[in-house]
């Protein structure tokens, strides 16, 4: 629900409520009966006459089909698409052939250069490469980066820009990351190739050289949503993550956080996996203080993605937030030179910049959900009033 759609639904013009889930959530929801699906159609760059079928490979490669795969577990009827039709077995299968019922071969199933994300460069920002580095900073003084350790950053600019000095770092020390969790692109690659991490453990493939690496490296492997995010499993991995760097529209005093909706309450992003590896061992949130003259941090968020007791640190281009439930941080961090402050002290920093902003004003009409990693409502989203 982002872009023109979330727009178009935050004025309400769109009949009925919407449900979000993250990634993991939207697996949870099909595995319990939530959601019903009575047909999926799974587009497979490389599949065999009993349906098994992978995505890293044949003409239209794009990566791994985890995305697919509580689909093809649980639909009604399943389909498999395919323009690269082998003889059994298709190895390696990401999707097996005994949940498929028919198998389809088409001319052409897509356009891999399409799959190339917009967001997967290095940003050249001088607040966010600040951010970035401060991030890293941080990190290396509390002992997260060392030789062994594992992280999860976004395929944005900032969390792109923190892999590479996370890169010098090891260069520099002769360590080697445990694992990448992410989505994969260039950028890990390029760390597995030259030795810096031992495995990618990748959930989505954001570009081409992402796509050729899970083809050629044993390092590189494919995961889903089932394995790594969801909560009514017997496990996953979630948790296992060291550092996970991500985004936020918004924080407020208590480190509660928003990614659906901005300051004005239109639906503008996507969940995405972000509640999911709230989890790990330590959340980072680097985040501009300001966007467009529009304090980040707020006395309450628009929308409630994720709690504050799972978000540990708030990395500015002002300066750096501790949770004060991770005492281990505080401490760790006195006399390293970092600016530290109270997240009270960087919102008032904020509104004596740009002043103290407006709430949105808000119909009483709730035209969507926001489901937490277990399938219960955390918050809902109200109308615009336009």
């Amino acid at each position: 629900m982002n872009g023109p759609l979330g727009k178009y639904a935050s004025e309400g013009k769109m009949k009925g409520l919407s449900v979000l889930r993250s990634h993991g959530g939207r697996y949870q929801a099909v595995q319990d009966g939530e959601v019903q699906i009575d047909i999926t159609v799974i587009a497979a760059p490389t599949a065999d006459p009993f349906g098994n079928a992978t995505g890293d490979r044949g003409p239209a490669a794009c990566g791994l089909l985890g995305f697919a795969l509580a689909d093809s577990q649980y639909a009604d009827k399943v389909i498999v698409v395919t323009d690269n039709l082998v003889p059994f077995p298709c190895v390696p299968w990401q999707i097996q052939g005994n949940y498929v019922d028919y198998v389809v071969e088409v001319d052409k199933v897509g356009l891999p250069e399409r799959i190339v994300s917009g967001t997967t460069q290095i940003t050249k920002s001088p607040d966010r490469l600040l951010i970035a580095e401060m991030t890293a900073q941080f990190c290396d003084e509390a002992g997260i980066v060392r030789d062994g350790f594992s992280y999860q950053a976004g395929a944005g600019g900032t969390a792109l820009s923190i892999g590479n000095y996370f890169i010098e770092l090891l260069r520099e020390r002769g360590w080697k990351a445990k694992f990448i969790r992410a989505g994969s692109n260039q950028y890990p690659v390029k760390m597995l190739e030259e030795g810096l991490v031992e495995y990618i453990l990748d959930g989505q493939t954001f570009d081409l050289e992402g796509v050729r690496s899970m083809r050629e490296n044993p390092g590189h492997l494919n995961t889903s949503p089932f394995t790594s995010y969801n909560y009514h499993g017997k496990g996953n991995f979630a948790g296992m993550v060291d550092v996970v760097i991500l985004g936020a529209t918004e924080v407020d005093i208590n480190f509660n956080a928003n990614v659906v909706t901005h300051s004005d309450g239109y639906l503008l992003h996507g969940i995405g996996g972000w509640q999911n590896c709230l989890f790990s061992k330590c959340t980072i949130l680097p985040i501009p203080l300001f966007r467009d003259r529009m304090p980040v941090i707020l006395d309450e968020v628009t929308t409630l993605c994720g709690p504050g007791e799972l978000i540990d640190v708030i990395v500015t281009e002002r300066g750096i937030a501790i949770n004060p439930r991770r005492a281990d941080l505080i401490e760790k961090m006195k006399d390293t030179g970092l600016p530290i402050k109270t997240i009270a002290e960087l919102k008032e920093e904020a509104e004596k910049i740009c002043g103290k902003p407006e709430k949105p004003v808000l119909d009483d009409e709730i035209i969507s959900v926001i489901k937490w990693v277990d399938g219960t409502v955390i918050d809902s989203v109200r109308k615009v009033k336009t």
